[in-house]
């Protein structure tokens, strides 16, 4: 068996719940996602959340994000989703949980909905609350969490779905399941893709999903040149070109490197927009302008700068000091 690259899930994780948050709510909160306003929109606050989790101690190999959204009832309220990622049962998870949930609420006085999906491979690891009680006082959280193994007996259902997040969550069952199985995985892999075509989804849905089956789903090189030889078949047969344009991204630098090389750029290009529209609708909250030369700085911003402007509008008391050169770090 010719050795692949590690797995990985956090960052797949990551890009599939900020494009498709609606979808995601739909899949694994239903209720939750029952009570929200779908037609109003909803806010990523990754600022608000990078200020108040701070220290990597309390936990890694995971996606967790904050979002402002609006409720039937016209009220806006925060929502904390955590994907935990890891292979491993965490002993002090339930805490962090409990410990983001004040400190947002303590930093910004807004009551906060803790929401959790676990997908590590321990079926009876489901921790949903954490408190203490000390000389007649109690405090605590109780918070829903949704389990990937429970949708392990469920697999050939996920496939008949069409919320993307089916789809999602039976990549990361099946890159579990073939772990160390390169030929069971490009089946399983190859069947995945395939799906993407038969639901008749618009392309650019088939291209974000496709990149999260193949970032979680690593191949060998020669089984990955195959892959791309069934989509191309399958493109052409079908008259369809979807994927394959991903694909000659890739080969315009080199048919083994140039993929990996262009989709890379295309997502840190996708972040650092993201990152610099964040900032500009917190200089936009905060100080309710964005004069032209701070739009104009923060399109030319390096990442490195946006991430310390990003910082530094927590206590900026103007918006000349947000960009205050002598807070830079290098």
């Amino acid at each position: 068996m010719t050795e692949s690259a590690p797995d990985e899930y956090d960052s797949p994780w990551k890009e599939a719940v900020e494009r498709y948050f609606p979808e995601f709510m739909a899949f694994y909160f239903a209720d939750a996602a029952n009570l929200i306003d779908w037609n109003q929109a909803y806010t990523f606050l990754d600022q608000e959340l990078r200020a108040v989790v701070r220290d990597a101690t309390l936990g890694k190999r995971f996606v967790d994000k904050l979002v402002q959204v609006t409720l039937l009832d016209g009220d806006e309220q925060w929502v904390y989703i955590h994907v935990e990622v890891q292979g491993s049962k965490q002993a002090r998870f339930a805490k962090r949980m409990f410990t983001y949930n004040y400190r947002i609420f303590d930093r910004y006085d807004r009551p906060v909905a803790s929401l959790a999906v676990l997908a590590d491979e321990h079926p009876s690891w489901k921790p949903d609350r954490f408190g203490y009680s000390v000389l007649g006082s109690e405090t605590s959280i109780r918070f829903p969490v949704a389990k990937i193994t429970d949708y392990h007996d469920r697999l050939e259902t996920l496939l008949t779905l069409h919320n993307p997040f089916a789809i999602v969550t039976a990549a990361h069952i099946l890159t579990q399941q073939t772990r160390g199985d390169d030929s069971f995985r490009f089946q399983a892999k190859w069947r995945l893709i395939r799906l993407l075509y038969e639901r008749g989804w618009d392309k650019q849905r088939v291209i974000d999903l496709f990149q999260v089956i193949d970032w979680m789903m690593r191949l060998p090189k020669e089984l990955e040149r195959q892959l791309w030889q069934n989509i191309h078949e399958l493109e052409e047969h079908g008259k369809m070109q979807y994927i394959s344009s991903v694909e000659r991204i890739g080969l315009e630098k080199g048919l083994e490197k140039g993929l990996e090389k262009g989709l890379e750029k295309g997502l840190e290009k996708g972040r650092l927009e993201a990152e610099q529209n964040t900032l500009r609708r917190q200089i936009s909250r905060r100080f309710k302008t964005l004069p032209a030369w701070a739009d104009d700085r923060i399109a030319q911003a390096s990442r490195s700068e946006l991430e310390q402007w990003l910082d530094n509008i927590i206590d900026a008391p103007t918006i000349e000091a947000v960009f205050d050169s002598d807070n830079l770090t290098h």
